[in-house]
């Protein structure tokens, strides 16, 4: 048996998502890993609790669900940042779920190196510092002896990067095609039965498919931004975000929709990195009629979906139907696991 010590960075959706996981499915992971997961610190906007005998996963959730922070745990201290959070209790791991920046990666940048360089492995579900500084944090990562590991932050838990990484070994990917944003997703397919774009958005917010803001997913950056760290990490091409075409959907009518429903095809946001014969790939976000035997034209509401081509191993395809903070905590449970799977 493996004591594994965790330190969370952000008790939001996500973060809660991670502890409903730790209370309920503690046991199996001890059973069928080896791994016995302790939660030793905390840190959200109230300030920051750590107790190196394991906190109670039930009682922090008790606390944000009732409207209050982690300092009101006992012991809690307010007003501490997540930085501070890792001098106060070793730890083997941080795991990131701090609010997404894409200008500055902030706080969750700073806070990554500092993790590296206490020797902890990271476990992210944050996409800004990984958009914006992923092969410096590789590198760090590299020079701790310390893993990466940020599949949360593509999709959930959808494995886009597992599959590229660890599956299509020896391959060359030939083209990425991607639904990666449930919320445009949700609003094109209520469009096409002919609801208006304001109202399919609206709709969308009501039942918690779409943000309060949902520019960054209606103008395509959040799948431009899942794209870009594809292709740093599973294509091992630098791209920037700069370097991605990005047309979002606030254009799109119903009578599109229909027109090409008419002709046997469907609307997607599709994300593309396809490779050129000099190596690089092209990279682009846009509205795209796909025919209807396309695997991702399948995709429905909530749905997100990847389909890798490659040289060796054909195409390959996979899919999810997530809802909620849950399924993107699982993905940072994979991640811890699959790191120590492998080292162990």
């Amino acid at each position: 048996m493996v004591t594994v010590r965790l330190a969370l960075a952000g008790v939001g959706n996500v973060g809660r998502g991670f502890l409903e996981l730790l209370r309920d499915k503690s046991a199996l992971v001890r059973d069928s890993y080896g791994l016995d997961l302790q939660m030793v610190a905390a840190a959200d906007r109230s300030g920051v609790v750590a107790e190196a005998a394991g906190l109670d996963p039930v009682e922090l959730l008790a606390l944000k669900q009732s409207g209050q922070g982690v300092a009101a745990y006992p012991g809690g201290q307010a007003g501490l940042s997540a930085q501070e959070m890792l001098g106060l209790v070793e730890a083997d791991v941080l795991l990131e779920a701090t609010l997404t920046d894409l200008k500055t990666g902030q706080p969750g940048l700073d806070l990554m190196r500092a993790a590296f360089e206490r020797g902890l492995h990271v476990v992210s579900a944050n996409k800004g510092p990984i958009v914006l500084a992923y092969r410096d944090l590789l590198a760090r990562a590299g020079t701790a002896g310390r893993d990466l590991r940020f599949s949360a932050a593509v999709c959930g838990a959808l494995p886009t990067v597992n599959i590229g990484q660890r599956d299509l070994v020896a391959c060359r990917i030939e083209k990425i095609e991607g639904i990666f944003n449930s919320t445009t997703n949700y609003i094109l397919g209520a469009m096409t039965t002919g609801a208006e774009f304001e109202t399919a958005l609206t709709e969308a917010q009501r039942v918690g498919v779409a943000e309060a803001d949902p520019s960054l997913d209606i103008e395509g950056w959040d799948t431009a931004n899942k794209l870009v760290i594809l292709a740093n990490s599973v294509l091992g091409y630098p791209a920037q975000l700069d370097e991605v075409e990005v047309i979002g959907i606030q254009a799109i009518t119903p009578g599109a929709l229909q027109a090409a429903s008419a002709a046997n095809r469907v609307i997607k946001l599709l994300a593309l990195a396809l490779r050129r014969p000099d190596g690089t790939y092209r990279l682009r976000v846009a509205p795209t009629p796909l025919p209807l035997d396309h695997p991702l034209a399948r995709t429905r509401g909530w749905e997100m979906g990847i389909v890798y081509t490659t040289d060796i191993m054909g195409v390959q395809t996979a899919s999810v139907d997530e809802r909620g903070p849950v399924p993107t905590g699982a993905a940072m449970l994979r991640d811890v696991i699959s790191i120590y799977r492998q080292r162990g």
